[in-house]
């Protein structure tokens, strides 16, 4: 299976509200429960109202459009990570699947990845 690593630096935060979110921008994801509003968003483009805010995440995405049927995608990423001390931000949209990793982790989570046979896309 083929990643692809996302170029920027990521940032994931909670908002109170969605006014400083600019919807023009390429990249972002954003999920309001009756709890928060969380935003994941380019470092550069995180909004100045941010209550909580973590910097430094690295990522990538599972390559092609993942059928709803497939089973153990995330899990399986998820599990060679964990068995190598590595803790992830997952994401999912309607195609694929997103991973976040701490950039000081990055290295050693591409590396693990490529030996359990995964093919990443710079």
């Amino acid at each position: 299976m083929d990643l692809t690593a996302i170029k920027d630096n990521i940032t994931v935060c909670k908002v109170s509200d969605i006014s400083e979110i600019d919807m023009t921008k390429d990249f972002f994801f954003l999920a309001k429960t009756n709890d928060e509003i969380s935003l994941v968003c380019k470092t550069e483009q995180a909004p100045e109202n941010c209550i909580n805010r973590e910097d430094g995440w690295k990522g990538f995405y599972i390559d092609g459009m993942l059928d709803f049927s497939m089973v153990g995608v995330l899990a399986k990423i998820s599990t060679i990570l964990a068995e190598n001390g590595i803790s992830i931000f997952s994401m999912s949209t309607y195609n694929t699947d997103y991973i976040l990793v701490k950039e000081h982790k990055w290295g050693k989570a591409m590396s693990v990845l490529m030996k359990a046979g995964y093919k990443l896309k710079q």
